[in-house]
């Protein structure tokens, strides 16, 4: 059984939230898919970025966010599902009184470097 932890996963800190990388590329032979769970604290923002041929769905787990999606802001919160088509802009932003999670699942996978940003393995 192959199976990841959050405190085992790599992290990475940006704009206020905590992405740990549950799945990545190749990890448990997996070829099609990468897999995140992320919290921000209230206030915390995603910068707006895209994925070039890569689609992307959002769930939110807990709390309430503002979603971008392309031009489109919504509100959303426990239960939503947000599908983010390929080359389309797109960002998050906490904007509840709770922490926000929601997992991230993105197809074709994403390397651990990717926009300038980095993961830390943790120890």
């Amino acid at each position: 059984m192959n199976i990841q932890t959050l405190d085992r996963s790599p992290r990475n800190h940006r704009g206020g939230q905590v992405s740990h990388l549950l799945l990545a590329s190749g990890q448990f032979g997996s070829e099609n898919l990468a897999v995140t769970w992320v919290e921000g604290e209230p206030g915390s923002e995603q910068a707006v970025h895209s994925h070039d041929g890569r689609e992307q769905v959002y769930v939110v787990v807990r709390g309430q966010g503002a979603m971008r999606v392309g031009d489109e802001v919504e509100e959303v919160g426990p239960g939503t599902l947000i599908m983010v088509p390929p080359n389309t802009d797109h960002s998050i932003k906490n904007i509840g009184d709770d922490t926000l999670i929601y997992v991230s699942s993105t197809s074709p996978p994403f390397a651990m470097q990717e926009g300038n940003t980095s993961w830390s393995v943790p120890s």
